[in-house]
C-alpha cells in the first residue's frame, strides 16, 4: 500500500463497460509527512468514498482488479481507505 492525496476527479464517458459506475480519482503519491513525492499523478478507482483533499491508502497492481463490488475490473490502482491520522515514532522522524 502507498499513501496518496486526492487532487481531482476523472470523467470518462467512453470506457470499458466494467468501469461503468466506478468513481475515478486523480491522486498524487505522498510521504509519511504528507509531502508530495512524485510529480506524476495516478488515476485510481475509489472504493472508500473519498474525495478531493483526502489522504488515502492505495493498493497497486493486478490484484486491485477484483476489489470493486466483487467485479473484475481493468485497473491497477484502487483507493481502499481514507487516512484519519499518521503517527510516527520520534526515532523515525
Amino acid at each position: 500500500m502507498v499513501l496518496g492525496k486526492v487532487v481531482g476527479t476523472v470523467v470518462s464517458t467512453q470506457k470499458n463497460e466494467k468501469l461503468i459506475g466506478t468513481k475515478l480519482l486523480m491522486v498524487k503519491l505522498i510521504d509519511d509527512n504528507e509531502n508530495i513525492i512524485k510529480d506524476k499523478s495516478i488515476v485510481a478507482v475509489d472504493t472508500a468514498g473519498s474525495g478531493i483533499g483526502d489522504t488515502v491508502l492505495i493498493v497497486k497492481g493486478s490484484s486491485t482488479g477484483s476489489i470493486y463490488n466483487d467485479r473484475k475490473i481493468p485497473t491497477d490502482a484502487a483507493i481502499v481507505g481514507i487516512v484519519d491520522t499518521i503517527e510516527l515514532d520520534e526515532k523515525y522522524k
